[in-house]
């Protein structure tokens, strides 16, 4: 691996581990937790938003299978060529409108050796002295693409579970690397809680940045920050317009977004119902100033 040689508010040597504010780290791993690109889009999305800086890499010798992770070639000043291994980054950033860091972790998940590999992000969260991880993913349901993502989570404890707001992940079966690092950092101490958008299983094969927006909504809950979306909420409309005229061109497909829908109904007016009786009023008022909070740090631009 290779440690970058800038880190915050110092100019830092090769090497040296970044001095950091109450440090989160959230990570998104491409492959099979990524459904729809939702979770590596949100990333992405984070470091762009907040000019993130490199930080450090794996070394993808021992975690990647180059059949199936193949290095990309690309030429260099027009004569000689450049191979870039494709791996997992690190890169750090500053929380806008506070002094508080925040570690991105944008990945790929491994072919190989799962627990060495959480075994060598989680010497690097002991290291940067991160506080808390936040993992992203996405996974294909039968829900419609007409309405709000739903996004459930799972956390490292019951009462952390109930304060993510979400409806909690009853999922059980086959598992990839996102859950795999979280139980990690729940083994070695460190509060580790997950967010995963659901995303509609018969559109699974073209990016999907409603999905990824929803995830985002969550990020600015969870840290109590403005995340600028920019262009994300148009492409996320033109998504869902482009998926319903092709569902229209189809009997059999518009009749089953239409029963997907009534399910849906059915399912949130359930839910409302149980949500109007667990909550209070200073609940409700306390969730409305953290909004007002955040859009209102900084001139709005928290």
């Amino acid at each position: 691996m290779t440690e970058h040689d800038q880190s915050p508010g110092s100019g830092g040597t090769d090497g040296e581990v970044p001095s950091l504010v109450d440090p989160v780290l959230i990570a998104a791993f491409e492959g099979w937790n990524d459904a729809g690109e939702a979770a590596s889009t949100a990333l992405e999305h984070l470091e762009l938003s907040w000019d993130a800086q490199p930080l450090t890499s794996i070394d993808p010798e021992e975690y990647y299978d180059f059949q199936v992770t193949r290095p990309h070639v690309k030429l260099a000043g027009g004569v000689t060529r450049k191979i870039e291994w494709q791996t997992t980054r690190l890169s750090w950033a500053t929380l806008p409108g506070t002094d508080r860091h925040v570690v991105l972790v944008s990945g790929i998940e491994p072919n190989m050796r799962w627990r060495a590999f959480c075994r060598e992000l989680i010497g690097h969260v002991e290291r940067l002295g991160v506080t808390k991880v936040i993992t992203l993913g996405a996974l294909l349901t039968e829900v419609p693409h007409t309405r709000p993502t739903p996004v459930n989570g799972t956390s490292w404890d019951a009462e952390s579970l109930k304060a993510m707001g979400t409806e909690p992940s009853n999922y059980e079966g086959p598992t990839g690397i996102v859950a795999v690092f979280q139980q990690a950092c729940v083994e070695a101490g460190v509060p580790a809680l997950s967010y995963w958008a659901e995303v509609p299983h018969y559109v699974s094969q073209a990016r999907v940045p409603k999905a990824a927006v929803a995830l985002l909504r969550r990020i600015e809950e969870a840290l109590d920050v403005e995340v600028p979306l920019g262009a994300l909420p148009e492409q996320a409309e033109e998504w869902e317009r482009t998926v319903s005229e092709m569902a229209d061109a189809d009997d059999e497909v518009r009749e089953y977004v239409r029963q997907l829908e009534e399910q849906a109904t059915e399912s949130e007016a359930e839910e409302a119902r149980t949500e109007l009786e667990e909550t209070s009023g200073d609940a409700i008022a306390a969730d409305f100033e953290r909004y007002l909070r955040r859009r209102g740090s900084s001139g709005g631009g928290a």
